[in-house]
């Protein structure tokens, strides 16, 4: 009969050491996780690939450092950079000397790779790499070409058996360094072109269908027949969609690989000036693909949160350094040394 009184007690002996070792254990004077630091970014869709690996292998190395990369399109980051709601922004396009003046401090550019915007369609029939010029590729964006079988398409494609199927333009709809890099491109080859619809991440397309981001361009392509847009190299390859040789310059026509857009960059290199702020589409040099872009990360000046700052810092080290290793395994071409070595002096202008 004593028994139920000691169970009793046992149990309550239990719940109280039960309870010490909960609060022992949580307490306040163990260690918590130190917190990660979070960098907010956005903007292109041309590096998001690399860049996609590079946040995700610097987390990897640096845990405590986490940077949120939102992939909106080039004029999206720059909108965002400005309003200062992220703590660094990308675009494959320059800032210009206005948006410059709208930003709350002043912006540095620091190029992160090199890389190419390819013409891409889907033509039933059609399993030949076709050629384009320059005034092909403009005429057909403005709408003067229609046809896939136009005389102007056949001249540069000889022994291709090309259909009368309609052409249908694949572009942009949202604000893009890839649209800046290619209307750059066909503003300096088509003088209709530069006088009706000239050079912008935003621009008023004269004729086709609008997607968004590359991803969203890649996707029209894929399922429109007859259709033809513009995407950064790696989209063309990753979806296993074709793409075509384009003459440039110097009169070769020539494919988008790492040697080609390597040398449009080389040839070009002596006129980047200061603060990186370069076009290098249409570069001279026979070996040169014409339509080629460096991408940039747009860095704050002035960064009030020193670990922020720090932190940004050391990744644009890194990233000029270790993570250039990544570029050509995703079709990127790395940058010229002479440019890393300009580009790690600059980060000291961070403050």
């Amino acid at each position: 009969m004593k028994l139920k009184p000691l169970i009793t007690r046992i149990s309550l002996i239990a719940v109280i050491l039960t309870a010490g070792v909960m609060t022992w254990t949580d307490s306040p004077s163990a260690a918590p996780a130190p917190p990660a630091l979070l960098l907010n970014a956005a903007g292109a869709t041309f590096p998001y690939p690399i860049y996609s690996k590079w946040f995700t292998e610097y987390n990897r190395i640096h845990p405590d450092i986490q940077i949120n990369y939102q992939s909106i399109g080039s004029g999206g980051g720059i909108r965002q950079l400005q309003a200062g709601t992220v703590d660094f922004g990308a675009s494959d396009a320059p800032m210009s000397d206005e948006q410059l003046q709208q930003a709350k401090t002043p912006v540095l550019h620091f190029p992160t790779v090199l890389g190419a915007v390819v013409p891409t369609y889907n033509i039933n029939g059609v399993n030949q790499e076709l050629s384009f010029t320059g005034e092909v590729l403009a005429d057909i964006f403005l709408g003067k070409i229609t046809k896939w079988n136009d005389p102007a398409i056949a001249s540069i494609n000889k022994g291709v058996s090309l259909p009368g199927a309609d052409i249908v333009v694949v572009h942009r709809s949202d604000g893009s360094g890839t649209s800046y890099v290619w209307t750059d491109y066909l503003t300096k080859v088509s003088k209709e072109w530069e006088t009706k619809v000239g050079r912008n991440t935003s621009v008023n397309w004269p004729v086709g269908l609008g997607g968004k981001g590359n991803e969203g361009v890649s996707g029209l392509v894929k399922q429109t027949p007859g259709a033809i847009g513009y995407v950064e190299l790696i989209y063309a390859i990753q979806n296993k969609m074709p793409y075509g040789r384009v003459k440039n310059a110097a009169g070769a026509v020539v494919k988008a690989d790492l040697a080609s857009v390597t040398a449009a960059a080389a040839a070009e290199a002596k006129k980047i000036p200061a603060d990186f702020r370069v076009s290098i589409t249409n570069a001279q040099g026979k070996g040169a693909y014409p339509i080629c872009s460096f991408t940039y990360l747009l860095i704050p000046s002035k960064i009030e949160d020193g670990a922020k700052k720090q932190a940004i810092k050391e990744f644009l080290h890194w990233m000029l350094t270790t993570g250039q290793n990544d570029a050509e395994g995703l079709a990127y071409a790395k940058l010229p040394k002479d440019v890393v070595t300009r580009e790690l002096k600059a980060i000291g202008q961070i403050n």
